[in-house]
């Protein structure tokens, strides 16, 4: 950075002072926990001789925990894109308006986790059910390792409950699918033939507004070699909408060639590795008993309401100590 061309590439620039900035607060937060636990060994001795201290050596000693946790989380992103921004896409499964309206929960629960975390949320999509839920929806989570982070909500989503939809109130188990693709701004090494494109242009739904209601401004684009569909109607111009489509697109392929590869290399490893869509990944029941487990990890928590709310650190986490035990 200190080098006298190194602003004549803005591009290239931007990209190694993002890098810098990361590394500076990754150096400082260990730098300053580090001054903390040499202040608080001072400190326990202290208590020795002053019980009355303990309590605020218990206190430091919690918060110290808890910001050593968050510094070991750090070191689970290895991936090439785990530090960059992702696209969250929530898909109902087969179920009807149970699923539908299960996938719609879904994405507010992912959400609602990434508002936690810390990270800037974009609505990209929605498609309505058609009498409650979503059939689908996109957003996009910006923020350090948000990819890294998202990547284990990659799978299927399983809920056992009481139907609200139902005029006898049978229990009912729906899916909801999450996929998860980085966001990559230089994404020329996924090349996009335009004969492998149908495109296709509609009436934007939901909210938004009287220009998104009275002009044909969503952009739906099928990339026919791969089946993938992607769309936007969050931008008020059709153009804007077809760019941040295509961008889209440009990460679920970049998803794909990921997915590909880390099958590849499971493949040589001799293992079976869950890396797919289909891959049932959570349970979240209401009835007969309230439980959400994961099936990777088999990490429970008993409240549902607070999982559902965004609470999903604990489960991450898990997840993300096992994979990186496993050499990811």
């Amino acid at each position: 950075m200190g080098t006298t061309d190194f602003w004549s590439d803005s591009e290239r620039a931007a990209i190694v002072s993002a890098e810098h900035a990361r590394a500076s607060r990754r150096l400082e937060a260990f730098s300053e926990l580090q001054r903390d636990v040499d202040d608080l060994d001072g400190l326990a001795q202290m208590a020795l001789e002053e019980p009355a201290l303990q309590p605020e050596v218990d206190e430091q000693i919690a918060a110290v925990e808890s910001r050593l946790e968050a510094l070991e989380e750090q070191r689970l992103f290895s991936g090439r894109y785990d530090a960059g921004d992702a696209l969250v896409s929530v898909n109902a499964g087969a179920g009807g308006t149970d699923a539908q309206d299960w996938a719609e929960m879904v994405l507010r629960m992912e959400m609602r986790w990434a508002e936690r975390r810390g990270f800037e949320v974009q609505l990209l999509e929605v498609s309505p059910g058609e009498e409650a839920g979503i059939k689908s929806a996109t957003f996009r989570a910006s923020g350090e390792n948000a990819y890294g982070l998202f990547g284990a909500e990659r799978g299927v989503h399983r809920l056992v409950r009481l139907s609200p939809f139902d005029s006898a109130h049978r229990r009912q188990t729906s899916f909801a699918g999450v996929e998860v693709a980085p966001v990559v701004e230089d994404a020329g090494e996924i090349e996009i033939d335009e004969d492998d494109l149908l495109l296709d242009t509609y009436r934007a739904s939901g909210a938004g507004g009287q220009h998104v209601n009275k002009t044909d401004s969503a952009v739906r684009i099928t990339h026919r070699p791969t089946g993938i569909v992607v769309q936007c109607q969050n931008e008020r111009s059709q153009s804007s909408n077809r760019a941040t489509a295509m961008s889209m697109l440009r990460a679920r392929l970049l998803a794909l060639r990921e997915r590909e590869r880390e099958e590849e290399i499971a493949r040589e490893k001799g293992e079976a590795q869950d890396v797919n869509f289909g891959s049932q990944i959570r349970s979240y029941v209401m009835h007969p008993y309230t439980m959400v487990k994961d099936h990777r990890t088999g990490a429970e928590v008993g409240d549902v309401e607070r999982v559902l709310g965004g609470d999903l650190d604990g489960f991450v986490r898990a997840y993300l100590l096992r994979a990186a035990s496993r050499g990811r």
